[in-house]
């Protein structure tokens, strides 16, 4: 049996308590109205010129004098003008509120981007684990447990979720455009003909049924197929195991299915107007490969331990493979959507990847690089698969590198130009580290790390090549 060492659970709760703090000073750090987005401005234009300080002061008095006498030349002039200058300043404040819903937007894209990474990565475990299920594969036994630790983090990573979406739902945020106010009313300033004619499926109560029913049905196959599991270790026939065959191939039915709609729901409906028939694979590409990025880097950690006795370099080795291909099958997608939709340069798809490259440049490609060029050099050699402290470097990248990209695919329809890794970001990859690593690592002390009934645990135990 695992035992959780207090140093990790220490650490773990560490990470959990320094990740609120950080969470709440970026929503109390959020500017509240739009008179401190004028400052904010104001003190932003004042650094980018900090240089020319003088030249500023001297610029801004002649600016001064040129503002009095457009305000005595407006005075006296027709009603006309009158109008031009109150169209402007309702122009200017519109801007101000705009920039404020995105500075607010900034703690809880935060928050939404860390949560969502935790909860597909584990989602991504359990999608492996099935596919391992369903395809009566001979290596994997002997690491069925780490799996069903990793996934453990999927309830309590699903309760945070969900409720992070309703309070999107009631308006405790401006994350997701097409909740706003009066978007679909012709009447309202807000109306927005694309959003309306989407209406009939984004609409908060369909789109929180449908989130509700995908999170439950997940977590109930986690919940049965481990109890199977469990169950067949004390068994005296395969009738366990048998369920366990029946209800992974199911789950993976009703996966592909609820796995292409949550990408739509949570993420591709951050910008209404623009959709993609590539995103579901890519979205699910980017999860999976971190998913089974996680169970190399558990697995490494106990063995280390002395724990996984029967685990050996040809296991690693294959989950090492998995890595290095599901890695490029990413950029496969990757190069896919960009490259059509860039060649092709319709103005409304195009612009979806102009932002990003204009506004997100550095996290844009770096996450290619980081996602693709750095496993293809250090995972393509044999050898180097075998090694553990190359697949924890190799590992510990691509994890980083897949949360970039969950940012590139969530910051820019959120908090557009106004996004850098600050305190808000750090401190929710912070808190939803720190919890996915205590209820990993708990999870791992519920039962024996070897499914010792599994039919194919044998063949596992001595599997090399």
């Amino acid at each position: 049996m695992y035992t959780f060492s207090s140093k990790l659970k220490t650490f773990s709760i560490i990470l959990m308590a320094v990740g609120l703090l950080g969470i709440g000073y970026g929503f109390l750090s959020a500017p509240k109205d739009i008179q401190e987005v004028e400052k904010i401005l104001a003190a932003d234009a004042h650094g980018s010129h900090g240089a020319a300080h003088e030249e500023k002061a001297e610029a801004s008095h002649k600016e001064a004098g040129h503002h009095e006498a457009a305000a005595e030349a407006s005075h006296d002039s027709h009603k006309g003008g009158e109008h031009e200058k109150v169209s402007g300043a309702d122009e200017h404040e519109k801007h101000l509120e705009h920039v404020l819903h995105q500075l607010q937007n900034k703690p809880w894209s935060a928050v939404y981007v860390a949560c969502i990474f935790f909860l597909l990565l584990s989602m991504g475990v359990l999608a492996f684990y099935a596919i391992q299920q369903v395809a009566q594969a001979g290596w994997s036994p002997v690491l069925f447990r780490v799996m069903q630790g990793i996934t453990a983090y999927l309830p309590v990573g699903s309760v945070i979720f969900f409720v992070l979406l309703v309070l999107c739902g009631l308006h405790f945020n401006h994350i997701f455009v097409w909740l706003a106010e009066g978007v679909t009313d012709p009447k309202h300033p807000n109306y927005d003909a694309i959003i309306a004619g989407k209406h009939g499926y984004l609409n908060f109560p369909f789109w929180i049924v449908r989130a509700a029913i995908f999170l439950l049905g997940w977590n109930l196959y986690r919940h049965f197929s481990r109890k199977n599991c469990l169950a067949q270790d004390e068994a005296n026939d395969d009738l366990n195991y048998k369920k366990n065959f029946k209800q992974s191939a199911g789950f993976l039915v009703f996966f592909i299915v609820s796995e292409s709609i949550m990408s739509w729901d949570w993420i591709m409906s951050f910008d209404p107007h623009w959709f993609s028939t590539l995103f579901a694979w890519y979205v699910f590409a980017s999860f999976f490969v971190s998913g089974i990025t996680t169970i190399a880097l558990v697995t490494i950690y106990l063995k280390s331990k002395g724990y996984l006795e029967y685990v050996n370099t040809s296991h690693i080795h294959d989950l090492a493979k998995f890595m290095f291909g599901i890695s490029v099958f990413w950029t496969y997608l990757w190069f896919s959507q960009f490259m059509l939709i860039w060649y092709a340069n319709i103005p409304e798809e195009v612009t979806y990847f102009v932002t990003r490259i204009q506004l997100y440049n550095l996290p844009f490609f770096g996450a290619v690089v980081m996602n693709f060029v750095f496993p293809l050099l250090i995972l393509i050699n044999t050898d180097f698969k075998r090694l553990n402290w190359v697949v924890v470097m190799a590992g510990i990248v691509i994890l980083l590198g897949h949360y970039v990209d969950f940012f590139n695919m969530i910051m820019p329809a959120t908090v557009g130009d106004k996004w850098f890794i600050g305190v808000p970001e750090i401190a929710s990859i912070l808190f939803f580290l720190g919890l996915f690593i205590f209820a990993v690592f708990t999870a791992l002390t519920k039962a024996p790390l070897l499914a010792k009934r599994n039919p194919f645990i044998e063949e596992s135990k001595h599997f090399h090549y």
